[in-house]
């Protein structure tokens, strides 16, 4: 997809889409938005929310559509029935340009011409950004934190956004989006009412690719229920399975997995010769998910077994993850990684039966 190149490489967007800050519609949450709404109208609006769930499903779309209808200084709270705004408004443009006075948001930094996107949020981030929390909104308004997401913070920087949520300003909101919040800090958790989003249902996904128009929903049929049926609920996963050569590797791979502990070495042989190519880390990469989605899927069918017969498949999938950061971090050659990665899960297959 091409793009403007004065639109940030940032790296939360996916490509050709737009950022959760510039989508004005929210599909499968209502009972989410509904949270927000209910203590607006009693009064009894929480100051931090920990709004956890799968990645891709619209958790900081919603915490941008609280934001948009929070800041707006003629908000009634007490009679408010939706969060919806125009995108012609001065504020929703403000807050898709970053520059509302009133809200600070937490993030990696994009890429610029000499530096890619940042790992991390670092603590100096967090100090600068909470810097408008030390005074009075200029209207009398609402202060905002978005944080997108809670898995970027370190260990500095979560106790850095600790600090404030524990003795939070007037008329302050921390809205915290986290892809794992069984993961963040526990005292972060303590002081936020959590939030949790579900996946989405099929029509819910349809009709948010749809919404996006051209090129999205210009995909056929086919590939658009396909993907569907793999993107578990994620409209960012199945926007990335968009793809007939993707859904068709997984599905391969996937054939291969479920016929463990039986292997057709042939053909694991010609998987491990196509992914160890040098323009194949797009499929690499795709395959180690699936692995990983495929013993997942396996441990949570198969747990009437007991922990100590599943033991042998928790640690191979621990052992792939290990030696998949070695072939990274080294440029080791994938194709006996692929080859032993094969032979052990169907050792712990045959283990477990």
């Amino acid at each position: 997809m091409s793009r403007d190149k004065t639109e940030f490489d940032e790296p939360d967007r996916f490509d050709g889409a737009p950022h959760p800050r510039e989508q004005f519609s929210l599909f499968g949450h209502s009972e989410g938005e509904e949270a927000f709404l209910t203590g607006l109208r009693n009064g009894r609006l929480h100051h931090a929310w920990l709004i956890g769930g799968p990645q891709g499903i619209g958790k900081a779309t919603l915490a941008y559509r609280v934001a948009r209808a929070m800041l707006d200084p003629r908000l009634d709270p007490a009679s408010i029935k939706t969060l919806d705004t125009s995108r012609e408004n001065q504020i929703a443009r403000q807050v898709a340009a970053l520059s509302h006075p009133n809200m600070a948001v937490l993030r990696r930094a994009p890429a610029t011409d000499k530096k890619a996107p940042s790992a991390t949020i670092p603590v100096d981030a967090v100090r600068r950004a909470l810097a408008t929390f030390s005074s009075t909104a200029a209207d009398g308004g609402y202060r905002i934190c978005i944080v997108d997401s809670a898995e970027d913070l370190t260990s500095a920087s979560a106790n850095a956004l600790l600090k404030l949520i524990e003795e939070p300003p007037p008329r302050s909101l921390f809205l915290i989006v986290s892809h794992a919040p069984q993961r963040v800090l526990p005292t972060i958790r303590s002081r936020c009412r959590r939030l949790l989003l579900r996946p989405l249902p099929p029509p819910a996904v349809r009709s948010a690719i749809l919404s996006l128009g051209p090129p999205w929903a210009d995909v056929s049929s086919e590939i658009l229920e396909q993907a569907l049926n793999l993107g578990e609920g994620s409209v960012r996963r199945t926007l990335e399975l968009l793809d007939a050569d993707k859904v068709a590797l997984i599905g391969h791979v996937t054939r291969l997995l479920d016929q463990l502990p039986r292997t057709e070495t042939g053909q694991v042989l010609s998987l491990a010769e196509a992914l160890a190519r040098r323009d194949a880390d797009e499929d690499y990469e795709l395959m180690l998910d699936t692995v990983q989605r495929w013993v997942s899927g396996h441990l949570h069918a198969q747990m009437n077994l007991g922990a100590q017969r599943l033991a042998p498949l928790v640690e191979v999938c621990e052992k792939i993850a290990h030696s998949a950061r070695e072939i990274d971090v080294f440029n080791l050659d994938r194709r006996p990684f692929i080859l032993t990665l094969f032979d052990d899960l169907a050792d712990a297959v045959r283990q477990a039966a």
